[in-house]
């Protein structure tokens, strides 16, 4: 169990990383098509992105998040957000369709999901803070960045193991 604990944290953590190099960089350069995945060892990164501009956003990234900066780590721009607004406009359209007469079922399905999407917002941003990113960084380091193909990045990452 504690070996999956480290893995789950190290994608949490390289999850608010990946946000935060996204928000530095959409800072600089303004709106731009860019899609990301967390993973163990780093994250990728698609998009028509510099490779050495990547790699400096990073860097800035992991710093502000070790300086504190913790709002970095949670982004409207997220994918637990379409996730979430799925799973709450389906389990309140649902919730309506079992009850009440069949002809007002419908009509208030709909209205149910579209609260469920509403409350998605601020739900979203609660998932991501507390169970899909971490911005506890300490210890974190980038190790390295390469091309995968065309425009797919790969941001690779360590812990400095803690010593005792």
């Amino acid at each position: 169990m504690p070996m999956l604990r480290g893995w789950v944290n190290a994608i949490r953590r390289n999850h608010a990383l990946e946000h935060a190099t996204v928000a530095v960089l959409l800072a600089r350069h303004g709106p731009t098509r860019l899609a990301g995945r967390a993973s163990g060892d780093g994250f990728f990164l698609l998009g028509d992105v510099d490779q050495d501009e990547l790699a400096d956003c990073a860097r800035e990234a992991l710093e502000r998040l070790q300086a504190g900066q913790s709002m970095l780590a949670v982004s409207p721009l997220c994918g637990t957000n379409i996730a979430v607004a799925g799973v709450l406009a389906a389990g309140a359209a649902t919730a309506v369709l079992v009850t009440g007469a069949l002809r007002e079922r419908f009509a208030n399905a709909f209205v149910a999901a579209m609260l469920g999407v509403v409350a998605a917002q601020p739900v979203g941003r609660f998932v991501q803070q507390h169970f899909t990113t971490s911005p506890d960084l300490r210890g974190v380091e980038i190790v390295g960045l390469r091309t995968v193909a065309g425009q797919l990045r790969k941001v690779r990452t360590r812990t400095a193991a803690a010593t005792s």
